[in-house]
């Protein structure tokens, strides 16, 4: 520790400013010369968060503004449905396209929290995000999924034509309809090389897009998150089995995660849940039929699953229908329903998947929110509550 009067190392001070909110931040650089230096250096701004909701105050003071140009990892938090937060968030946004080429934002992350806002609501925040694509050459990963505007091809090219080193995009965010079209996808594709993760409305891909992603000169594709939620989805035409059998074979590491919403029809269900796509993670909140689509990943995604998300009514049904899938898809890590299930189902699954590592299975109704149960190690079979024993 220091002794009075002694000033602490500069990068002493960077390493706890770092973990300091912006507001603090800007208290710090306020202090002195040497706190107001290690205050506004590169580390102390290379990985940020911030939160539109809480930091107003302080979110753009000249000091503070000036170090923008050394955030390379950005993840943004506000909340759009109140107008002093959305327009924090522009703001913020805005000035950070002007200094992204000094020396370059690689990752943004916006996360939304509240009340969903009107249907027009986000235009100023989109507009932002045009700036920021115009102005980033070197973003390599864009995550939208938590921003609840609609998105639209003017958006999506304009990403693919002015950051071409994009690795990860994700535009599967919870929005009432879709409007990004498969040929916008493609061209994406095509822009950006080395794209490897990629986030979409079912109604946005193609068969085509299976295509490009299964090119011999294509770097390895390695996940493929698919929401099925608006109508749109619901009318997407089925991809071929044998467009899915060429991409995993050429790309044998690709995850698939599937998210069905409950505006999918039945019908619609069953045509999206095909068996030669390699399923990773399947989340299915659906208002019709639960148990045959749990039963087909059972049956089909045993090999592939390691992520499985329930929201359905109670019934024997589906705790059969669990316990099934429990005996076949030994490598899960995660297992959650949200209804209550019978002793036999957790059972089941400490029973026969030695990997899984979290669940939610409740045998008597709690209050909402239910917390997950994590495993305590990793291959270590958790233990099993007596009550739950057949």
């Amino acid at each position: 520790m220091a002794e009075p009067g002694e000033q602490l190392p500069e990068e002493v001070l960077a390493l706890i400013f770092r973990y300091l909110p912006l507001r603090d931040r800007a208290a710090a650089a306020r202090v002195c010369t040497a706190w107001a230096t290690a205050a506004t250096c590169s580390a102390v701004w290379h990985d940020t968060n911030i939160s539109c909701d809480c930091e107003l105050k302080d979110m753009l003071s000249p000091c503070l503004s000036a170090c923008l140009n050394h955030v390379h990892n950005l993840r943004l938090e506000f909340e759009p449905s109140r107008a002093q937060s959305r327009q924090a968030a522009t703001e913020l946004l805005t000035a950070l396209a002007g200094c992204v080429s000094n020396p370059g934002l690689r990752s943004l992350r916006l996360e939304c929290h509240g009340e969903k806002p009107l249907f027009d609501a986000g235009l100023d925040v989109l507009q932002a995000m045009h700036a920021i694509c115009r102005a980033s050459r070197t973003l390599h990963h864009l995550d939208l999924r938590r921003l609840p505007f609609t998105l639209d091809d003017a958006l999506v090219l304009q990403t693919a034509h002015c950051c071409p080193e994009l690795r990860s995009l994700f535009l599967d965010n919870r929005t009432l309809v879709g409007s990004v079209g498969p040929e916008s996808v493609l061209e994406l594709l095509k822009a950006c090389p080395r794209l490897c993760t990629l986030g979409l409305h079912l109604a946005s891909l193609s068969h085509t897009a299976l295509k490009a992603l299964a090119a011999p000169d294509r770097e390895p594709f390695v996940l493929l998150a698919l929401r099925c939620a608006c109508p749109e989805d619901a009318r997407a035409p089925t991809l071929p089995d044998e467009a899915w059998i060429k991409l995993r074979s050429r790309h044998p590491g690709l995850a698939v995660e599937l998210e069905l919403e409950p505006a999918l029809p039945s019908e619609s269900v069953m045509r999206i849940l095909q068996p030669s796509v390699p399923v990773a993670a399947l989340r299915l909140s659906l208002s019709g039929d639960t148990v045959g689509s749990v039963r087909f990943a059972a049956c089909h995604y045993a090999a592939t699953l390691r992520i499985l998300e329930v929201r359905a009514a109670a019934s024997a049904q589906l705790d059969d229908a669990l316990e099934f899938l429990a005996a076949r898809c030994v490598g899960l890590r995660e297992a959650h329903c949200f209804c209550v299930v019978r002793p036999s189902v957790l059972h089941a699954f400490h029973a026969h998947c030695p990997r899984l590592r979290s669940y939610t299975l409740k045998l008597t109704r709690e209050p909402h929110p239910w917390r997950p149960t994590l495993v305590c190690g990793m291959g270590q079979s958790p233990p099993i509550p007596a009550d739950a024993w057949p």
